[in-house]
């Protein structure tokens, strides 16, 4: 279910349940979030299929009243050439059996540009308030990853053959989560709906600090 009292013990307790390397990743995400208080987490684990290769990804995220942190934790196979210490190199002869990566972004709250929430629901025209959906997309985005969505250009003449080049929108994708009831759980979908209001919450409230605090500034310099 989800956490309606968000704190450090709850994301570390998140953490363990998913027993993805859970110290490894504890210990990162500790040392991001350092003495502020989290408002709110989410803890999601992704199992890819490469050929004949099994890829663990999960990702941590966790709202303080200042930053939102971002953690990413990959694990390679010993043979896996995309391991940090390649096969066949000397320091592969030591016998380690396998590797994991692990990685901490700290964004502040003023610099996120976008959360963005899709929904899945089923039978739309009986749909019901409080009715969880089937699948939820969370999208969080502050300027460093852009997907790019091109379309070639027309000038709306349907007779017209002329290469006009092409068209397209940039949107900010720096994380985005994808869970849905089936796949994940019932209570997957809901804490992710969670988290996003938490976040929406905190971002709005420091985009009114951040603008009360200009308009301040401006009449004084008046």
């Amino acid at each position: 279910m989800p956490n309606s009292q968000p704190s450090s013990s709850s994301l570390l307790a998140a953490i363990e349940r998913s027993g993805y390397y859970p110290a490894l990743v504890a210990e990162a995400v500790e040392d991001a979030v350092g003495s502020e208080k989290v408002l709110g987490h989410l803890v999601h684990q992704e199992t890819t299929f490469d050929a004949d290769e099994v890829r663990r990804h999960v990702t941590v995220l966790a709202v303080t009243p200042t930053r939102l942190i971002a953690g990413h934790t990959d694990e390679y196979g010993s043979d896996d050439p995309m391991a940090p210490v390649p096969p066949g190199s000397p320091e592969s002869a030591t016998g380690a059996k396998a590797y994991a990566t692990t990685s901490t972004e700290t964004v502040p709250l003023h610099r996120i540009s976008s959360v963005v929430v899709s929904r899945v629901v089923e039978d739309p025209a009986n749909h019901k308030p409080g009715t969880p959906p089937r699948e939820v997309v969370l999208t969080i985005g502050w300027g460093v990853v852009s997907r790019l969505d091109l379309e070639p250009a027309n000038c709306g003449d349907p007779h017209c053959d002329a290469d006009h080049g092409y068209t397209g929108t940039a949107t900010a994708d720096d994380v985005m989560i994808r869970v849905s009831a089936e796949a994940d759980g019932a209570d997957a979908v809901a804490e992710t709906l969670s988290f996003a209001r938490a976040l929406t919450s905190v971002v709005t409230d420091t985009n009114r600090a951040t603008e009360a605090g200009a308009g301040a500034g401006s009449r004084t310099a008046r």
